[in-house]
């Protein structure tokens, strides 16, 4: 007989109409479900590893991901790599120098949040590029996607991208029910689906992974550059953490020149902001996914400094 946590994840299966061999329901006196037995096989160790990076913040932030991915791919086996990429370039937007620069270093899709169209050169690409993606509860007029199912190794694995709308500067449509509409459109196949919701309040975030708990394979909050250390499995099996923090310059204040915030708390003037330069952190999580259920198998947290 299984033990209760493979005669779960058989369940899963049979549910999702994953085709299982060797497997049979034997009728139990007295028992409405049977009994699950299996007779000479284990389940295969499918396994995708996803590498996800915190806002990456200017200069700093891309020489940080540059160095760090492939360090972090080959010592962990990772499959793919998403980064938050809205303030990569001088810490507001996105460029063609910097969207090359990112995709050269390795990232194989960039998620967003209210500074993609800082740039306005992000308009002459984001509808041409489907691996960038800007939040998808945005009017459907709005250039570019809001999702995109791309593959590795022949599995398919859907990333969608949306904003909260607590505190946020745009008025953004429902992100609970933008992503219902995407994964009820998705196919049978894809059981892969990470989920980057960039917002302000840690309560959005959650309430969010546990709508969608057992429903996709993960849910990674993005936009406070400050990481926290809650990450978890739900009980359905999404993984979770609130936000992934920031990959950018370690001495500022999320990313900018800690005299020039001071001086905007200060005085209560406008201030213009600048990136921070000189040492850098790194912020992410690397997302452990059963390939054959498309649930969660294990989180582990990434965040160190030069």
């Amino acid at each position: 007989m299984l033990e209760p946590k493979e005669c779960e994840r058989v369940c899963i299966c049979l549910k999702r109409g994953i085709r299982l061999i060797h497997v049979k329901i034997l009728p139990e006196k007295g028992e409405g479900n049977g009994a699950i037995l299996c007779l000479g096989w284990g389940f295969p160790d499918e396994q995708m590893k996803l590498l996800v990076v915190g806002d990456v913040v200017g200069k700093v932030g891309r020489r940080m991901l540059k160095s760090a991915i492939p360090v972090i791919r080959t010592e962990n086996d990772v499959d793919m790599v998403v980064a938050n990429g809205e303030n990569a370039a001088g810490g507001n937007g996105l460029t063609h120098e910097v969207l090359d620069e990112l995709l050269s270093s390795g990232v194989d899709v960039l998620t967003s949040g209210n500074h993609i169209f800082d740039k306005k050169e992000v308009f002459e690409f984001l509808d041409d590029i489907p691996a960038v993606l800007r939040p998808l509860n945005l009017p459907r007029s709005t250039p570019g996607h809001g999702y995109v199912v791309t593959s590795r190794h022949g599995v398919p694995v859907a990333v969608i991208n949306v904003a909260g709308r607590a505190f946020m500067p745009f008025s953004y449509d429902d992100p609970f029910l933008a992503v219902d509409g995407v994964l009820n459109s998705l196919a049978p196949e894809v059981r892969i689906v990470l989920v980057d919701i960039h917002a302000e309040t840690t309560s959005e975030k959650s309430a969010l992974a546990w709508y969608f708990d057992g429903k996709v394979s993960a849910v990674v909050g993005t936009h406070t550059h400050v990481q926290t250390a809650d990450e978890r499995i739900l009980p359905h099996g999404t993984g979770f953490i609130t936000d992934l923090g920031m990959t950018g310059p370690r001495d500022s204040v999320i990313g900018v020149k800690t005299e020039l915030v001071i001086r905007k708390l200060r005085t209560q003037m406008p201030v213009r902001f600048e990136t921070a330069g000189g040492p850098g952190q790194f912020g992410g999580i690397i997302v452990d996914i059963d390939e054959i259920t498309g649930l969660c198998r294990g989180l582990s947290r990434i965040f160190y400094t030069e």
